[in-house]
């Protein structure tokens, strides 16, 4: 079978979901277990997948499930947790007095609170967190789900404490040949995996400090009453102002300090500014802008989740009091962390599946107090009691979150099974490199030189398909330093482009969408996101390319493997 055939037929369940999604509009329950069934048959027949293979990576998929579900269930508790408690009104009513504009509203929540979160926790945990958060304050749940999703994209690389980098590179790599190399040329693997860094941190912040913009842009253009990219672009100084905010301490940080902090600092500094400046009304447009009143939004914008609000009235609150639960989850996030002693205790809990059905190297687990679902839950007591709850009323939270998991879980019983079947395809009788692997070979001999262009699409595309920047880092490190080793070019460079463009693929990742939306019942309209975000995943993919270009032909980027 030739290389373009095979190259197709690994393409094919991402070219139905694609069709499925967003051409014909359905919804992901429907699409993706026909998507789920075509990779099966295409694992089986022309990749001979042993049918023990195929299983174990369905099972393995199903493990990887629960553990997005108790994310996602967290985050839905937490939420409802503060409804009930009067929390969510007084952050609304503390939101009115920074700014009424839903532009600012949306830069501070989704971009800067949701960057600390991302480089808090990473894995899809700031749509989770942030896509509810606005519904509450009055965000249509449509445009809520947006605004999370477009923050998978600067802050990934660095999400989780550093995770992409620390794990998905060093996994990626073959660090000990690599290390002895750099020592022959008299480097190191550190300053290389640094060198790497640096590239990711200045790459994210040229192409990332317009994503505010483009927020505030696709608010207004999408859910506006004039319909307006304009209304987008009178908040233009605020959101490069937001931007700069978090990508100058981003960058300083990623490239004298290394990959755990850049996305974490760089939200907590870029909100403290920002917030700060909005109150002083320093740059803040002076037409305030809004959505149509709610009678007037259509039914596809609206989740089944709802804020009402009104009957808390009688629950007076200090905006300190309420913010607290989401200041306890930033700070528990980063003790649990930072902390190697915190993150053993944590993970000392596990349930763990080594070699399932009897498939070497298939291993999945859970570790329920680690995970940030862990975490929010014990925010959720925390708050029981920071609040003076009635148990009631954490009994009616509890009852309303696990309703939603019902809904999502069976979108990610095909999604996340799909995935792992594709990533696991590696191991069959006819010898194949995995589907991802085997489209990422075929783009490589078909465009050669200009390469560095497509390079971020083949990192976009593993992050797409794993929804994780780090598997999709794990996936194809070691393909794209080989195809730079070919060319003669910056290894370290093209392995900065692979990691920018597996944060900008999350933006497109099927069940982080899924994930993002089950926050604000809105299951069921995925793609209709999904056809909103795939702009400005290729202006990120397509400007990286282009800065990749210039740095390696233009301004001579090097490092001391090139010519090795």
């Amino acid at each position: 079978m030739s290389n373009g055939l095979l190259a197709l037929l690994a393409f094919s369940p991402i070219l139905l979901a694609a069709i499925l999604l967003i051409g014909l509009r359905w919804p992901a329950r429907s699409a993706m277990p026909v998507v789920y069934l075509l990779t099966v048959l295409v694992a089986l027949f022309a990749w001979d997948m042993s049918f023990n293979r195929v299983l174990a990576s369905t099972v393995q998929g199903l493990v990887i499930t629960v553990g997005l579900l108790w994310i996602i269930f967290g985050a839905i508790l937490l939420l409802n947790t503060l409804k009930h408690s009067g929390g969510i009104a007084a952050i609304r009513a503390g939101f009115t007095t920074i700014s009424p504009d839903r532009r600012i509203q949306a830069i501070i929540i989704a971009w800067l609170f949701g960057c600390f979160i991302e480089g808090a926790s990473g894995f899809g945990t700031p749509a989770a967190i942030a896509a509810p958060l606005l519904v509450a304050i009055g965000f249509p749940a449509m445009a809520a789900v947006l605004m999370g999703m477009l923050v998978q994209s600067t802050p990934v690389s660095f999400g989780a404490v550093g995770t992409p980098i620390i794990v998905g590179i060093n996994s990626g790599l073959d660090t000990a040949a690599l290390g002895a190399e750099l020592a022959e040329r008299g480097s190191s693997w550190e300053l290389f995996l640094q060198q790497i860094t640096s590239g990711v941190a200045i790459t994210h912040a040229l192409v990332g400090v317009v994503m505010p913009l483009i927020m505030a842009m696709m608010l207004t253009r999408f859910f506006g009453k004039e319909k307006s990219w304009k209304a987008g672009l009178e908040v233009l100084p605020f959101a490069l102002f937001a931007g700069l905010a978090f990508v100058v301490p981003y960058v300083a940080t990623g490239v004298f300090l290394g990959p755990e902090f850049p996305s974490l600092l760089g939200g907590l500094i870029g909100l403290a500014i920002v917030t700060s400046a909005a109150r002083l009304n320093f740059l803040v447009p002076k037409r305030s802008w809004d959505f149509a009143p709610r009678d007037q939004w259509p039914a596809a914008w609206l989740g089944s989740i709802e804020m009402k609000l009104e009957d808390l009235a009688a629950r007076p609150m200090s905006a300190l009091r309420a913010w607290l639960p989401y200041v306890i989850v930033g700070l528990l996030l980063v003790i649990s962390r930072v902390f190697p002693q915190v993150a053993a205790t944590l993970k000392s809990v596990s349930i763990a599946f080594a070699n399932i059905l009897g498939e070497t190297g298939i291993n999945a687990g859970i570790e329920p107090l680690y995970l940030p679902g862990g975490l929010l839950v014990v925010v959720v007591l925390i708050t029981f009691f920071l609040h003076g709850m009635k148990p009631r009323d954490l009994g009616a939270a509890v009852k309303e979150s696990g309703g939603v998991l019902l809904s999502a879980g069976f979108v990610l019983l095909f999604t996340v099974p799909m995935v792992r079947i594709l990533i696991n395809s590696g191991v069959n009788a006819s010898d194949l490199a995995s589907m991802p692997i085997t489209m990422a070979r075929f783009v490589a001999d078909s465009v050669g030189d200009v390469y560095p262009l497509l390079a971020p699409s083949i990192g976009a595309l593993g992050a797409f398909l794993a929804g994780s920047n780090t598997v999709s880092n794990m996936m194809f490190a070691k393909f794209q330093f080989g195809v730079a080793s070919n060319l003669g070019i910056s290894g370290a460079m093209i392995v900065a482009l692979q990691a920018v463009g597996a944060a900008a693929g999350n933006m497109v990742a099927i069940h982080n969408v899924v994930a993002a939306s089950a926050t604000v019942g809105l299951l069921g309209r995925e793609g209709s996101i999904l056809r909103k975000t795939i702009w400005p995943t290729l202006y990120y993919v397509l400007a990286t390319g282009v800065i990749g270009l210039i740095a390696i032909y233009l301004l001579g980027v090097t490092d001391p493997l090139v010519g090795a």
